[in-house]
């Protein structure tokens, strides 16, 4: 109306297909630990606060949607720069352990989503014909965890890579049995101890 003055709504910006896409996953991945593969693309939509036709202009079906967040859970990017950053720690076994902290937590989110998703019929190394998608990933872990062992390479008994791959299978075993070492910082550096010394006491 003519000399109105009510300042108007401005429309937000419409998002980019890939943005879209982005928003989308991580308004799932939660709903994926929640429900496993049984969370409705309308409970996907709420939490994204969009339409549920938009979900499926994002992506084909719920099945490449589920395909897609299980790959963004076990992207490792995080962890590596995590470990990177581990590497300006002076004391070897601090660099260990604050590695540890990074790799526990990927193994936790992991086994977390896995176990949920197959729990509801879903088996994730199916999502997208990927079958050796988790280990390339732990590799890469491997790899990086390798390199902090570098400034002390000339008191290694075995190879970097074989080191890494040791203290890896401790971590891994401790975690699975879940009666072995816990989150603390005080039980995260005894378990390097023992990796790194052994069970045997000193004056054994």
């Amino acid at each position: 109306m003519p000399g109105d003055t009510t300042p108007r709504r401005k429309r937000a910006p419409a998002m980019s297909p890939e943005d879209r896409r982005e928003a989308i996953v991580a308004a799932t991945v939660p709903l994926l630990f929640q429900h496993g593969a049984n969370v409705t693309t309308s409970q996907i939509a709420n939490a994204a606060g969009i339409a549920e036709g938009t979900v499926f202009r994002a992506f084909k079906d719920k099945q490449e949607l589920i395909a897609t967040c299980v790959r963004s859970v076990l992207d490792v990017e995080a962890e590596l720069d995590l470990i990177a950053e581990a590497g300006q720690v002076d004391a070897l076994a601090d660099r260990l352990s604050w590695a540890i902290s990074a790799v526990s937590g990927y193994m936790d989110r992991t086994w977390k989503l896995v176990g949920v998703l197959r729990d509801s019929g879903y088996h994730p190394h199916h999502a997208d014909g990927e079958h050796k998608r988790p280990p390339v990933e732990m590799q890469r872990i491997t790899e990086r965890i390798a390199e902090l062992f570098g400034p002390d390479a000339d008191r290694l008994r075995v190879d970097p890579q074989l080191a890494a791959r040791l203290l890896l299978g401790l971590v891994f075993t401790n975690r699975m049995h879940g009666d072995g070492f816990g989150d603390s910082t005080a039980e995260t550096n005894q378990l390097v101890e023992l990796y790194l010394h052994g069970v045997l006491r000193g004056d054994q």
